[in-house]
């Protein structure tokens, strides 16, 4: 095949493929309206390329079994890093979204970009080699950052809590080292997609809150994901909260983050002599009856909610998951989220509104980081030029 256009229609197959239902060239080529012939050639090209599978089916009306095609979601990996303000999680991920390998470490961004990125290089060339795949295997890289993301170029613009990251260009230092394309996004939004794609593809509508060291909220709508003009929507983290003064990090006062996040739980602690350094430790210690964290961890829960019932009153979702460090405290933050949205929202807003721990926990970010890589690499029209080569 010598151009794209010798390959139009390949990307549509696959797309339809990755339903997980295996089909027949017939059944393909009436959902499609390309001819059988045409539908042959584009699968040859296919599995060519190892995107598709043929196998026998194992339903025939007699005689020889017919042959169907599947998506072949091991074909290629993705390289994932969902990295925190003092943790990341790195993982490599195939086309199905399953974990073939994974760690946490701990990680801070404050070491800045260049010292930050090395270590997420050399710990996903290790993970590489522990799932048993090479280089030659990874179709791209996806990368989550605790700060606002520029969409367009995947550069961090501004970002509160990343000294030495604005308009660090994350997207081309990575790929000089990794060979692969690199898509970058703020880590709520990855989670967002996560927990969309593996738990709630069916809701079209779903903000997810992530509660940690920082507050903020990815956003659902139609299915797809909501970015904004620049990629700032979603920041609720720093909108004011009405009679606080607390100093936040972005320089201003009275943030919801200064007021509910992780880190001014944690300072709120020590301040009553109880050693915290983070949202973790937070948890930790209202799991272990602490009733001091456990006050502060239902009015964290509150002060979102109340943030939150402007918003289901503007975009009115379906769903709202809680996700994060503090999201681990389960029952005791949700309690304290719905309190408030269910008491302040529109009776309409909340009718039929869900509010939920995030099913994937620590993992959304991973996944959502995947799904962002899988949606651009396998998007059809890339898929053309890659079969037409």
């Amino acid at each position: 095949m010598s151009n794209g256009s010798s390959a139009q229609g390949a990307g549509v197959l696959l797309a339809i493929l990755r339903d997980g239902h295996a089909r027949t060239r017939g059944e393909l080529a009436r959902l499609t309206g390309l001819s059988r012939s045409t539908v042959s050639q584009r699968l040859d090209g296919l599995i060519g390329q190892r995107w598709v599978l043929p196998r026998e089916s194992a339903v025939s009306s007699g005689g020889r079994p017919a042959t169907v095609f599947a998506f072949n979601d091991g074909a290629r990996v993705v390289l994932t890093a969902d990295l925190g303000a003092t943790r990341a999680r790195l993982a490599v991920l195939d086309l199905g979204m399953n974990v073939l390998a994974e760690r946490a470490e701990e990680l801070p961004v404050a070491y800045g970009p260049e010292p930050t990125l090395e270590r997420v290089v050399t710990a996903l060339g290790e993970l590489l080699a522990a799932a048993g795949r090479d280089a030659a295997q990874v179709c791209g890289v996806g990368i989550g950052l605790p700060g606002p993301v520029e969409h367009g170029s995947g550069r961090p613009v501004n970002p509160p809590i990343m000294p030495g990251w604005d308009g660090f260009a994350v997207p081309e230092w990575l790929r000089a080292r990794l060979g692969a394309p690199v898509l970058v996004d703020n880590d709520v939004n990855i989670m967002a997609l996560g927990e969309h794609w593996a738990a709630r593809p069916a809701v079209d509508h779903l903000l997810f809150i992530k509660m940690g060291t920082g507050i903020g909220c990815g956003i659902i709508s139609g299915g797809r994901l909501h970015r904004g003009a620049q990629g700032a929507a979603g920041d609720v983290g720093h909108i004011r909260v009405p009679a606080s003064e607390a100093q936040c990090r972005c320089g201003n006062t009275g943030c919801l983050e200064a007021v509910a996040g992780g880190g001014s739980m944690a300072a709120a602690l020590r301040e009553a002599g109880i050693e915290a350094h983070g949202s973790r430790d937070v948890v930790a210690l209202m799991r272990a009856g602490d009733l001091h964290a456990t006050r502060l961890v239902r009015q964290a829960g509150r002060e979102v909610g109340a943030v939150m019932a402007s918003i289901v009153n503007f975009f009115n979702p379906s769903l709202i998951v809680v996700g994060g460090d503090v999201a681990e405290a389960g029952e005791q933050v949700l309690a304290g989220v719905r309190e408030t949205i269910y008491s302040r929202s529109l009776p309409l807003a909340t009718q039929h509104l869900g509010i939920r721990v995030s099913a994937l926990g620590e993992r959304a970010g991973i996944v959502g980081a995947a799904v962002l890589v899988a949606e651009h690499v396998l998007a059809p029209a890339a898929i053309d030029r890659a079969v037409a080569g």
